[in-house]
């Protein structure tokens, strides 16, 4: 049961991560390519090369990840995860395919294409991601990086994306090219963000109150989450008392709070948010 459990559960992330992928793929040859626009990362150097020559944005996308990974094997000494491999091999085949029945932008208006395309790219890579996968590129390069520099990854990843549509000035002599570039990128990090931490952003609740027990009781309860007391003792008062601890999605936040309400009405409540939260009701631990 358990391996059909963990098949059935890999299969499901495999199908996200296509279906992702795919979506990645429209926005780069719906939007983005047909109205002349450079993205970031090693698709943003694909297309200009496709630009520059004609040749099909799928085969330099191919051609650089391939030796991307064989220089990040050799130099990070260890292998990279089949998701991504498969990610890389699935992408290149749909931007293929799609690029060649795709010849016009479905938006004649650039500055449209680049927010529609942006935000397809970034909430098919923050799907990804969410899956524990990755489409190689440029996140490699970050790593190799971050071995011999004292430079965090997404530095690296931020400036390899500002150089690759800087560039594209070289091959347009237009700045107008440059700034749509720059607003694609901005959108795609904004949807990766906003679909990584958006949706599932949580939230660390401390609340003091003289009928913690029933607080606690109603949380538990009527929602479905673990609390932690914590002892607790008043500088001014002297009293000891449990103090309610909980975490749960920023969404479920106003149900505890009109719960506590309902119960002590002169509750004091203390909320902060958390970048990540993993474990039993939340994420999983990859």
């Amino acid at each position: 049961m358990a391996v059909q459990a963990s098949f059935t559960r890999s299969l499901k992330e495999y199908v996200i991560i296509t279906i992702a992928l795919f979506i990645n793929a429209l926005g780069w040859t719906a939007f983005l390519i047909p109205s002349k626009i450079v993205g970031g990362g090693v698709a943003g150097i694909s297309s200009l090369v496709f630009y520059a020559t004609g040749m099909p944005m799928a085969v330099p996308l191919l051609a650089i990840n391939a030796i991307l990974v064989i220089v990040g094997l050799k130099i990070l000494g260890r292998t990279f995860g089949v998701k991504t491999t498969y990610s890389i091999l699935v992408l290149s085949g749909f931007i293929a395919i799609l690029q060649y029945y795709i010849k016009d932008p479905i938006v004649p208006e650039r500055f449209m294409s680049s927010i529609i395309g942006g935000i397809l790219c970034g909430f098919s890579v923050g799907l990804i991601f969410s899956q524990g996968g990755s489409t190689g590129g440029t996140d490699i390069i970050a790593m190799i990086v971050n071995k011999y520099r004292n430079v965090s990854q997404g530095k690296v990843i931020l400036l390899c994306d500002v150089v690759i549509i800087a560039s594209s000035f070289l091959l347009f002599k237009s700045l107008e090219t440059v700034v749509y570039g720059y607003v694609t990128m901005t959108v795609t990090s904004y949807a990766i963000d906003l679909y990584l931490t958006g949706t599932k952003r949580s939230v660390q609740m401390f609340i003091f109150s003289n009928e913690s027990t029933a607080i606690a009781d109603a949380i538990g309860k009527d929602m479905g989450r673990g609390v932690t007391f914590i002892k607790g003792k008043g500088w001014y008062s002297g009293e000891e008392r449990d103090i309610v601890l909980v975490i749960v999605r920023k969404t479920e936040s106003q149900l505890i709070f009109r719960t506590v309400k309902e119960i002590d009405p002169k509750a004091f409540i203390s909320l902060a948010s958390v970048t990540g939260v993993y474990g039993e009701g939340f994420e999983k631990l990859r």
